[in-house]
């Protein structure tokens, strides 16, 4: 399975490793390095299957590069993915023992890529995975780092929200508007506070009741079952959970007519993005809108932004997607398929032979 797995994808590098005293498996994913080292989040949770852990890293690292791409940063698209038995207790010297073992597996690959916090791993992971590589980002401030990045990536798709409202709703005014908010974790309750600040009407679902309801609370808004959420009436629907929610099962008993939300790979096909424009509904592409996140790591890690060089560039997820729509509607693409199209180009043209000694100043930007 993992032959076949490899075989069919169209990435650089996979480094697969096996850490017998976790029982776990390391896996990173290196897609493209075209504009620099990949970089992506380091996720960790139990699979069915080591197979399952790879196909999801080799599929996250592809989207990885795209995110970099149509965000115009110096990096290339990676995914890491420890399969754990079970989960770690964070703070645990066992967990501490597996990252120290993950970091060196990192560092060893000489910095073709460079992790982060993802699903299930956050600051304090970083702190540890730095102390045995500089190839990581979003470490403390108090070690170098920039922290949590998910502030920005909540910055990022409630900027891009409001330009999916302005065209698919004629206005960016989100005042009286009912967002329905899918995860209520670092980023989506995040988004939940900044809809509520410019008026909007909040719905959150969560697959845990408790942590909706805080979330909703905090926001004068209205928790419902996560079961719900496919289904219940709203302007917009802003996915911040797991991927896949968007597919031919999904999409004709949605009730909105915005999707726009900050998690990956939403569409359990590419198909789905076609279905979504069939059905009248505006899909804001996960790899635009959720950017923020990287803008943030690697702009404060990387590239020197200050923080009104940050807010800038955050409020631009919004212009990039009026950009996708408008080539959506001029050339009659999804406006998945459009934004694939930019990325796509931006790799191109730091691939022709004019752009290729700036293209190679770029490919290692300092992750330290």
């Amino acid at each position: 399975m993992f032959e076949d797995l490899l075989a069919a994808w169209d990435g650089d590098e996979a480094v697969v490793r096996f850490d017998e005293p976790s029982g776990a498996w390391m896996i990173v994913a290196v897609h493209d390095t075209t504009l620099g080292a990949g970089m992506g989040g380091t996720r960790m949770k139990p699979y069915a299957a080591a197979h399952d852990a790879l196909a999801d890293a080799l599929r996250l690292s592809g989207a990885m590069t795209l995110k970099q791409a149509a965000a115009d940063l110096p990096y290339g698209g990676g995914k890491a993915v420890i399969a754990v038995p079970e989960l770690p207790a964070r703070g645990s010297e066992e967990r501490h023992r597996l990252l120290v073992r993950y970091a060196r597996m990192v560092d060893a690959m000489g910095g073709t890529y460079v992790t982060a916090a993802d699903m299930n791993t956050g600051q304090a992971d970083m702190d540890v995975i730095g102390e045995e590589t500089t190839h990581v980002l979003g470490r403390s401030p108090e070690l170098g780092g920039s922290g949590d990045p998910a502030p920005g990536t909540a910055a990022g798709v409630f900027h891009g929200i409001r330009a999916s409202a302005q065209r698919g709703l004629g206005s960016d005014e989100l005042d009286g508007r009912t967002v329905l908010v899918q995860g209520a974790g670092s980023v989506g309750a995040r988004l939940a506070v900044l809809l509520h600040e410019v008026g909007a009407v909040v719905v959150v679902a969560d697959v845990d009741p408790g942590r909706a309801k805080e979330t909703a609370d905090r926001v004068d808004g209205t928790a419902i079952d996560a079961e719900a959420v496919i289904g219940t009436e709203c302007d917009i629907f802003a996915p911040c959970a797991t991927g896949g929610v968007l597919s031919a099962a999904t999409i004709p008993k949605l009730r909105c007519r915005v999707v726009a939300g900050a998690a990956n790979n939403q569409l359990q096909e590419p198909y789905d993005a076609e279905l979504l424009a069939e059905a009248g509904i505006l899909y804001a592409p996960d790899f635009v809108i959720n950017a923020g996140g990287v803008l943030h790591l690697a702009g404060f890690e990387t590239l020197g932004w200050t923080p009104e060089e940050m807010a800038t560039r955050l409020v631009g997820i919004g212009d990039t997607l009026l950009e996708v729509y408008d080539a959506a509607d001029r050339d009659g693409l999804t406006t998945d398929q459009a934004a694939v199209r930019l990325a796509r180009s931006r790799l191109d043209a730091a691939r022709s032979p004019s752009t290729s000694s700036a293209a190679s100043s770029a490919a290692s930007p300092s992750a330290g």
